[in-house]
């Protein structure tokens, strides 16, 4: 053991120890952090200012060219799948919106060590925004012929596509996957994977989808079957987005005459989740046996609510569309039996549809200057 003997009464110099400020991180880089919704179901994606670009996984846009992408206000914008890597999971997002008031977020130039902190940010299941804390469990590990970061961070489906931030609140990775059958093992797509392409991004063109290739880097803007360059065979079904079903295609010209763009609504397989002025609008397939819109459009009011329970408890009148009570959520929907949407009156309801959105928002509007009721959480502030 090395001994030191000091001369007089020493001053210790402490080197300086590095805190995890939760807050600065919640505050300062969190907001940078979105979901991503496509007819699929949501992953999670971050913005990097300096390239003006959104980060995600290959798999979670993996044949769509447009995509949702949401904040932490459940406002959605339009993004443009603008290049994907295959092999190594990632793709790059261009939205149609700017965003100068998000936080600068800086890539790591450090590799990661093992016992060193972790956060995973994103949101899983596509619940609200989430971070999870944990410690790198190894930071090169080797799966399905890559490198990755593993973590003993809780890591969900609908995290695919966020960021993993160190304590100094730098990103270390791109979240890309766990162990379907095991705990405690996640893991993430060191950043320096990411560097080549952003360091080509300018280069590339940008009202395309461009690929790039597994075996050369090149990258092809159209759709190819093979390397321009180097012949390798390439992924070209990447260029076709799936169709939509029938029933996704009837329900998405309702949306449009709502005057909302179907691709900002999408929120899976035959699901979708929007606002109509303030109310929230749902619809979906319920048991392969109904379409359900529904809309939770206002709250009970804290008082003096025997004249809305009146209301609400009249006989139903010839409308479509029926007022329901669930604690003290107050309901709009409409009910479809599937059987019943037929070329005969497939046109009348998918007119009710539409027609749906526009007396959700008036309803929500006349109960709370009758009434008093309060809007919902799920209301547009």
């Amino acid at each position: 053991m090395k001994t030191t003997t000091f001369s007089s009464p020493p001053t210790l110099e402490r080197k300086p120890v590095i805190k995890t400020d939760t807050a600065h991180l919640q505050a300062d880089l969190f907001p940078a952090i979105f979901k991503v919704t496509q007819a699929r179901g949501s992953g999670s994606c971050f913005y990097l200012k300096k390239y003006n670009l959104f980060v995600t996984n290959h798999h979670v846009v993996e044949g769509f060219r447009q995509v949702a992408i949401e904040d932490h206000s459940r406002r959605r914008y339009l993004a443009h799948v603008l290049l994907t890597n295959p092999s190594q999971d990632i793709a790059l997002l261009k939205a149609e919106n700017n965003f100068p008031s998000l936080p600068d977020i800086r890539l790591t130039t450090q590799e990661a060590r093992t016992g060193e902190k972790i956060y995973v940010a994103g949101f899983p299941f596509g619940i609200p925004f989430t971070v999870t804390e944990g410690t790198v469990s190894a930071p090169l590990q080797f799966i399905d012929g890559q490198y990755r970061i593993q973590t003993d961070a809780a890591v969900n489906p609908g995290n695919s596509g966020g960021a993993m931030f160190n304590s100094k609140g730098e990103i270390v990775a791109i979240t890309s996957s766990k162990f379907t059958n095991a705990d405690n093992m996640g893991f993430g797509i060191p950043v320096r994977f990411l560097q080549p392409l952003l360091e080509q991004s300018p280069h590339i063109q940008q009202q395309k989808l461009n690929l790039q290739c597994s075996c050369c880097d090149a990258i092809i803007p159209e759709d190819e079957k093979y390397c321009p360059q180097c012949g390798n065979k390439l992924p070209f079904h990447l260029f076709s987005e799936p169709p939509l079903s029938e029933l996704a295609s009837y329900c998405e010209k309702a949306i449009k005459d709502m005057g909302i763009l179907p691709v900002l609504a999408r929120t899976g397989h035959e699901s979708w989740t929007f606002h109509k002025n303030k109310s929230e609008i749902r619809i979906f397939v319920f048991r392969q046996q109904f379409l359900i819109c529904t809309s939770p459009i206002n709250l009970l009011p804290k008082k003096n609510f025997e004249p809305l329970l009146r209301h609400l408890l009249q006989p139903a009148d010839t409308s479509r569309y029926q007022l329901g009570l669930e604690d003290n959520q107050i309901f709009l929907s409409y009910r479809i039996p599937l059987t019943d949407i037929q070329a005969d009156t497939d046109l009348i309801i998918q007119k009710n549809i539409t027609e749906f959105a526009f007396q959700a928002d008036r309803m929500a509007h006349y109960l709370s200057e009758k009434f008093g009721c309060d809007y919902p959480e799920y209301s547009r502030k």
